[in-house]
């Protein structure tokens, strides 16, 4: 090689190291997914979102890196852990939940956070209002009124003879008052008398489910919420024991044992905040992104907790669940 040439390709290659290409400079975007659940693996939720991501076109470890965070069934972990999860310097946080949400609130962390919860957003003063979230939240509210009188018809359809039913809820839940007073509504409407359990804490839900079984209330809605369905397997034991079905908005309560359930595809909803986040990462504000309701809903029967009841679930309405459990 002529000592020109050896120069001017060593002077290249200064170059080089001095300035990195721009594909060199770029870092993956950065997402925090932060629950309060137990550590799974994996877990449908964040697989579902993480899928949610892939559509969008997303290839995790090149365009995009999701750590995830785990309270262990604690949301003051979450809160301690909100130091470490603002250092690792995440572009957006998803909170899995409103314990999750609530947390980091709390903590103060003013990064964007994209949400899945089943509260009344607003009246939980997560945001303004749905159209203009303002601040650094958005995400998507279970919460949907219209879901209730439904539930409460097709109670009365799987079983038509029941006069008494018993409304069990988290009343720290924000927007639980609205929600009674659909349930109560709908119940007028349909013929049916109802009780109202309001529980804050384990010992409340035993006391609540002995005052059931004495009251021989005929059927159990439990308003669906974290707090609901981390104790449904009690609940459907308390069911079996005492044949008094329970019917929840969230599929997981079915297939930990109970009758049935209509509600959102919880699965569907952290597929789609994905699509907030995309947005987020593309420029936009959360303060400028609505706060949106499931899409999809669905309706899941426990057949096997029917027959060990003795109900006879009817044909017609077998035929539309989109989920049976046999």
């Amino acid at each position: 090689m002529k000592r020109r040439t050896f120069c001017h390709a060593f002077a290249a290659i200064q170059v080089a190291v001095a300035f990195p290409t721009t594909a060199q400079l770029t870092r993956p975007f950065q997402v925090a997914w932060v629950s309060t659940d137990r550590q799974n693996s994996p877990s449908p939720n964040l697989e579902a979102f993480r899928g949610g991501m892939r559509d969008l076109g997303y290839v995790e470890g090149r365009d995009v890196v999701i750590e995830s965070w785990w309270g262990e069934g604690s949301g003051e972990r979450v809160e301690r852990l909100a130091g470490d999860i603002v250092r690792s310097q995440p572009d957006v946080i998803v909170a899995a939940g409103g314990l999750a949400l609530n947390s980091l609130i709390s903590a103060g962390v003013k990064a964007p956070i994209v949400f899945s919860v089943s509260a009344d957003p607003v009246e939980a003063k997560y945001v303004d209002s749905f159209g203009r979230p303002g601040g650094n939240r958005t995400g998507i509210s279970l919460f949907t009124l219209a879901l209730v009188g439904k539930r409460m018809q097709l109670l009365k359809e799987a079983l038509p003879g029941i006069k008494r039913v018993a409304l069990i809820a988290n009343a720290q839940h924000p927007g639980e008052p609205t929600e009674r007073d659909a349930a109560q509504a709908a119940a007028a409407q349909l013929g049916l008398t109802v009780r109202y359990f309001p529980v804050n804490s384990e010992a409340d839900l035993d006391a609540a489910l002995k005052d059931i079984a004495r009251g021989r209330d005929e059927a159990m809605v439990a308003f669906a919420d974290g707090f609901t369905l981390g104790f449904a397997e009690r609940i459907a034991a308390f069911s079996l024991q005492n044949r008094i079905p329970a019917i929840d908005g969230w599929a997981p309560f079915a297939r930990r044992g109970n009758l049935m359930i209509y509600g959102p595809v919880v699965e569907d909803v952290d597929r789609r905040l994905a699509v907030d986040v995309d947005k987020i990462h593309k420029g936009a504000k959360p303060a400028d992104l609505p706060v949106e309701l499931p899409t999809k809903v669905e309706l899941v029967i426990n057949l096997k907790t029917a027959k060990a009841l003795g109900i006879a679930i009817p044909q017609p309405l077998l035929l539309r669940a989109d989920e049976v459990i046999q």
